[in-house]
């Protein structure tokens, strides 16, 4: 269940929830919390919000105020729970008793803080590869000096600024931390309702429990984006949408796009927009139109933020809504479940929530100018990492229309695949790659063997133990373009020294039938034959979405080996009975 389809958040109706909530068949997550405020009324809160996404949360509470305690010690429960993911949640009511008692001088009080902060995260990593979610603080409303507070050296709220710049400047430099930025959250509703005084006193809670409820949503998000649950598409209309008017109707100059008018808000829609496409998000249109009426305003209109380049797909035709949403889903090959639809039409709205209930389809306000906002609020596009491939997403996908409509010109696949000189870049993993290896592990579920998540501090460890691990991608580009990082393969020494074993497998479906996964198999046994191993094994585990990998193993002369209650398989082939596959690949170039 997404976030547009729960209803809004109350503490008091998520509490009775809970109470009769039963654990999803599902994915299971195991979450631990350390906090120096009490953490018993959250624990609900997410049990439920997990649960409305389909995940069953274990969790485990670290006694009040035991942060360091639980990290700094190998043997605390916290280690033994063994959890996925670690939320920190730290109140400014603990940090404003800190800096009202500190003795001596207050210009060392940011620094010894955030140290203090970054020494958990860093006796968390020595012992797990749990990602790890920090709190920011939220901003408080004393204000000894009034306004002139902040030219002060020792103002608080200058002081709490500044310790939520240095957690996040500290962030970046650690890969398994990720921040729950509780000042946002606190800014969004106002300060002098987030804080309970009250509550604090006599049960020590982060914030007033009307939003206790925000904050839990903010760890699920989080950890749903970390765990590979995003959005990858927003799908737009145009007319009332993108644009004021009907362009049909009004023509190229009657369209609403003016920045000193009412009409504004679209423009700053449409910056909005821009910038998730650079962050990765892949824009499609669908629009009932004439296209090329339509694709005029893109290429002409000089108001217009969006160009043609921004946008990877369009579908604009007469037809109904839903019937082009599939068709932009086969395009992407991406689940319904990874995409939003954005219309300002009620009707076309309804119409593609009862045909394909997976998708998202927020409830757009009349007022064009709230619809930065109400997308905001949704949260709709947390994400867990970032790689240089995502700000080229949209060409990537328009380089593959143009490899589709070439390929109508070959008689066989073998003639076009050859005329694409295609190269491959095989390297183990390397430090530069390492956010997108852990993007496409997070996000990858079709092309995926095992569907194993794993963190990018897990991914580092397995890239520096050249004993146990031996991980690898392949990059791929051909004469139209550069697809970038899209195979990677984990391989692990089996504790039966002759046998390597196939940890993970996974691929983008953007080259599928281009011989990138014979590529990759022929590598796997040309490693197993130079490391003396005698055989190689590998497993299916199945899932909702990953069916089209059942046969992987079979096609390539594996014999099963077992299979399980739950569907999964194993499998096993000799080293010397492996049959180097043909590609036409160049890979003599790495």
């Amino acid at each position: 269940m997404h976030r547009n389809d729960r209803t809004p958040l109350n503490y008091t109706a998520l509490v009775k929830k809970a109470r009769k909530i039963e654990p999803p068949a599902g994915i299971q997550h195991k979450i631990a919390l350390l906090a120096d405020v009490s953490t018993q009324h959250l624990v609900p809160l997410l049990r439920v919000l997990f649960a409305d996404a389909g995940v069953e949360a274990e969790t485990y509470e670290a006694g009040f105020d035991t942060v360091e305690a639980e990290a700094l010690n190998s043997g605390s429960g916290l280690y033994k729970f063994a959890p996925h993911t670690i939320v920190v949640l730290q109140g400014t009511m603990k940090l404003k008793g800190s800096f009202y008692h500190a003795t001596g001088k207050r210009s060392t009080f940011v620094p010894e803080h955030a140290a203090s902060i970054e020494s958990v995260w860093s006796a968390i990593r020595a012992h797990s590869q749990a990602v790890i979610v920090q709190s920011t603080f939220a901003m408080p409303y004393e204000r000894p000096f009034g306004n002139f507070g902040r030219l002060m050296e020792d103002d608080l709220v200058s002081k709490v600024a500044e310790i939520n710049r240095e957690i996040c400047l500290r962030a970046r430099k650690h890969r398994s931390v990720l921040i729950n930025d509780i000042e946002f959250l606190s800014s969004w509703v106002g300060r002098r309702y987030f804080f309970d005084e009250k509550l604090w006193g006599m049960a020590k809670t982060l914030c007033a429990l009307e939003f206790l409820p925000d904050v839990a949503q903010n760890i699920v998000d989080i950890t749903l984006a970390a765990s590979g649950c995003a959005i990858k598409c927003a799908i737009l209309d145009l007319d009332n949408t993108l644009w004021g008017g009907v362009v049909g109707d009004d023509g190229l100059d009657g369209i609403g796009l003016g920045d000193l008018d009412e009409d504004g808000a679209f423009r700053s829609f449409q910056l909005y927009l821009r910038e998730l496409a650079a962050r990765g998000i892949i824009l499609a249109v669908c629009s009932k139109n004439n296209e090329a009426v339509a694709r005029e305003v893109f290429q002409k209109h000089p108001a217009m933020i969006l160009k043609e380049e921004h946008i990877a797909v369009f579908m604009i035709n007469w037809e109904d809504k839903a019937t082009n949403i599939r068709r932009i889903r086969e395009t992407l090959n991406i689940g319904f479940d990874a995409m939003v639809f954005l219309d300002d039409n009620p009707f076309e709205r309804n119409l593609v929530r009862q045909l394909i209930p997976d998708i998202i389809v927020p409830e757009l306000p009349e007022d064009p100018a709230l619809y930065v906002r109400t997308i905001s609020e949704l949260n709709l596009f947390e994400t867990a990492a970032h790689s240089a491939l995502d700000a080229n997403r949209s060409a990537l996908y328009q380089d593959q229309q143009k490899r589709e409509v070439e390929s109508k010109n070959f008689g066989t696949l073998e003639g076009y695949l050859k005329s694409l000189d295609t190269k491959a870049n095989v390297q183990r993993f390397a430090d530069a790659a390492l956010p997108r290896i852990t993007q496409l592990i997070q996000r990858s579920n079709q092309f995926n063997l095992t569907t194993r998540r794993y963190s990018e501090a897990e991914c580092q460890v397995m890239m520096e133990d050249r004993e146990q691990y031996f991980p690898f991608t392949i990059s791929v580009r051909d004469r139209f373009g550069d697809f970038g990082l899209i195979n990677v393969v984990v391989l692990r020494r089996s504790p039966a020294e002759t046998v390597l074993e196939i940890e993970t497998f996974l691929m983008s479906c953007r080259v599928l039938q281009r011989g990138v996964e014979q590529l990759a198999m022929n590598r796997i046994f040309e490693f197993a034959g130079q490391g003396g191993f005698k055989e190689v094994v590998g497993h299916y585990i199945p899932t909702a979405k990953n069916g089209m990998v059942k046969a992987f193993y079979e096609q390539f002369g594996f014999r099963q080996t077992g299979m399980e209650a739950d569907g999964t398989t194993h499998w096993r082939m000799a080293t010397d009975e492996y049959r180097t596959r043909q590609v036409f690949i160049d890979s003599s170039g790495e």
